[in-house]
Parts: structure tokens; sequence; C-alpha cells
């Protein structure tokens, strides 16, 4: 809607994880250097939690886009599946074709014939899940029981976890004891600081063909890293409202009032948050001076 106005060919904050938008941020690119350092020494379990919105669906597919060629990647966007259907899935992945009557024995049994064949020609199985925290309780032992499958040298399949925060819940319980102790690698996303909240939304912009004078100054970008608490996909939301109420106004540029509209337009976005950011210093002064004076009143009375 407002792309031509603003001289964009793209829509800059699409909430489609996009990996033609991936910027190098610390908590992104740690991650992937996590993921990637333990895809090639061949460990069983890895893991990524996030909060919603921080940025995992992004990150896992560019791993996959970037996995060296001897990986053959078997990815479920959606696990919450029975044991049985994660077995099924599995096996589709794997290239297998089977009968619908195959018992779940034989289903196995095929699945690591797979397996050790595509091991045999130098592949590396890697089985990639993306909300991980829907997977019930039975499904998470089954996938435990699939990393057991191995040679003498190696693991036949290892299986990388996002999820959110509930997931290290869950994993903490005494009953999932021994598939915590296999998760050799994780990784915590937090959200973007100020600095990395107004290098993205520059990016984004950048890489959708803007060119010239800033669209958000740093006023706009520090009110949205505060309201948006730094997750990248509420930063997305507030960045492309406050384009809206620009464009409707017929601006050249966002300015503070369009980016206070978007914020309380937005369900999640922090209003008290970013007043809460703008008293801090003051109140941190506050708190100063007052400790420092009854320090002294309390020198006077001994």
């Amino acid at each position: 809607m407002y792309q031509k106005h603003f001289g964009l060919n793209q829509a800059p904050f699409s909430l489609t994880p996009n990996t033609g938008f991936f910027f190098g941020l610390s908590p992104h690119v740690e991650a992937l250097q996590v993921l990637q350092t333990a895809l090639q020494t061949g460990e069983g379990f890895i893991k990524v939690t996030g909060e919603v919105g921080t940025g995992k669906t992004l990150i896992c597919r560019k791993l996959i886009n970037e996995l060296p060629d001897k990986f053959h990647c078997a990815f479920l966007p959606n696990p919450y599946l029975t044991p049985a259907e994660l077995r099924w899935a599995l096996a589709s992945k794997l290239g297998l074709k089977f009968a619908s009557d195959m018992d779940q024995q034989q289903l196995t049994g095929r699945i690591q014939k797979q397996l050790l064949a595509l091991s045999a020609h130098g592949h590396t199985i890697v089985l990639v899940l993306d909300e991980a925290q829907a997977l019930p309780d039975d499904s998470l032992e089954a996938l435990r029981l699939f990393t057991n499958l191995e040679t003498e040298t190696r693991k036949l399949l290892q299986v990388v976890l996002f999820g959110q925060p509930e997931l290290d819940d869950r994993l903490k319980r005494q009953e999932f004891r021994q598939l915590r102790q296999r998760i050799t690698f994780s990784y915590n996303l937090r959200p973007l600081t100020w600095d990395e909240t107004d290098a993205y939304i520059r990016h984004r912009l950048a890489i959708a063909g803007r060119a010239g004078e800033p669209l958000f100054t740093s006023r706009e970008t520090r009110q949205i890293a505060y309201a948006s608490r730094g997750i990248p996909r509420l930063i997305n939301i507030l960045a492309h409202k406050a384009l809206l109420l620009s464009f409707g106004e017929g601006a050249t540029r966002v300015q503070t009032s369009h980016v206070k509209a978007a914020i309380q337009d937005t369900e999640d976005a922090s209003v008290r948050r970013l007043l809460s950011w703008k008293w801090l210093p003051f109140f941190t002064l506050i708190t100063v001076v007052f400790g420092l004076g009854l320090q002294h009143v309390l020198r006077s009375v001994v």
C-alpha cells in the first residue's frame, strides 16, 4: 500500500519469516553458530528456545537453507503428533514407501534400515522440529528412542528442537531426565536491544529498497524497541503500522505521533513499559539521592 510512497520495492515488515531479510544480529548469529557446530560434531539433541516472535522460525529456515550437501534434512513444522504419527512423518521425509497396514515395529525397522543406508552413502540425517513445545509427552520419549539408533562411531539421527520457553519447563521434569541429558548443545534467543532494534529496522528498509534519509529517527526506533520489548515480530507490527499512519497523512517520514498511535493500536505492545523506561532515569536518581540522604541522617544519629 505505502511501498511506492516511500520508495520501497517490497513490504519491509512482513510477518512471514523471509531469509532474504536475515540480519546478522548477535543473538541470531550466535544461535546459528551453535547449531552448525553441534551438527558438525554429530551430537544427538540440539535445542533452541525463545519467546514468541524472537525469530526461531527464521533461524530454522536459515539453518535448513545453508546445510551442506552431506546433510539430509527432515523438517516438521507442526510436531503436534502422536508417536505413531511421528514415525510415519519421519518415514515419509526419509523417502520411504510403505503399506498403510504396516505395524509400528515394522515401520521402526524400515526407518532404521533407511538411516543406515543413508549413513553408508555419507549422509548425515537431521530431524528439525519447529514449535517443539507442542510435542506430546510420549512423542518426546519416542524422539529420545530414535536417537538410540547409532553405529559404533556416530548417531544415525540428529534432532534439532526449536521451541518456546515452555519446552524448557517441561524438560525440567523428572520423567524427561534421560532426554535432558542428551541435549548437548542449547541456546536461548534473547530479545533485541535498542541499538539492535534500530539497526534491524534500518536493515529491513534498505533490503526493501529504501534510499535517502531514514524513515525512522533514533527517537522512533527507541520507542518501538521499548514498547515491543525487543521482540522482532512486534517490531515488525509496530513499524508497519507506523508507516501506514504516516502514509495516510501524506508524510514523508514516520513521526513520534505515528509510533505512539501504532503502540496504542497493538494489543501486545506495552505503553506502560514505554512510560516506565521514560521515567526510569528519574526514579533511579531519586533512589540514589534518597539513599545518600538516609545514610547522612544515620551517621548524624550515631
